[in-house]
């Protein structure tokens, strides 16, 4: 659980470095919240009309409220995960390109870091 909160404490910190773990362990953290913030949007679904309730208003609310929340603590250990690959921060923007940008991305999410210092700090497994 650690791993998964660590970004949060980190929220607007786009400096350093970030090891897989961390960056996977928030991803994961945040499937696990949406997933769960679909649960009311799914049933407040008013089968017969075919609109959505009350229930899934709200839920759709809160799930807005907490992607809005979370952007900024992505982009940043998203940042500190390039960095951690001795590569600049702005690698962010290939996952603007349509279509490919975003695998392009995932594999480099995949990489392993470089081993000891680099220029943005030192190694965060041998912290």
């Amino acid at each position: 659980m650690e791993w998964m909160l660590m970004p949060l404490r980190r929220y607007a910190d786009f400096s350093g470095r970030s090891r897989r773990k961390e960056y996977w362990m928030f991803v994961l953290f945040q499937l696990i919240v949406f997933a769960v913030l679909m649960i009311p949007v799914f049933a407040g679904i008013d089968t017969q009309g075919g609109g959505m309730g009350m229930l899934s208003k709200i839920g759709f609310g809160l799930m807005v409220i907490v992607a809005l929340a979370l952007i900024v603590p992505s982009l940043a250990v998203q940042v500190r995960r390039f960095h951690d690959q001795d590569k600049s921060g702005w690698f962010v923007l290939l996952g603007l390109i349509p279509y490919l940008g975003g695998l392009i991305v995932l594999v480099f999410m995949c990489l392993e870091g470089t081993r000891g210092a680099n220029r943005f700090g030192d190694d965060p497994k041998q912290a």
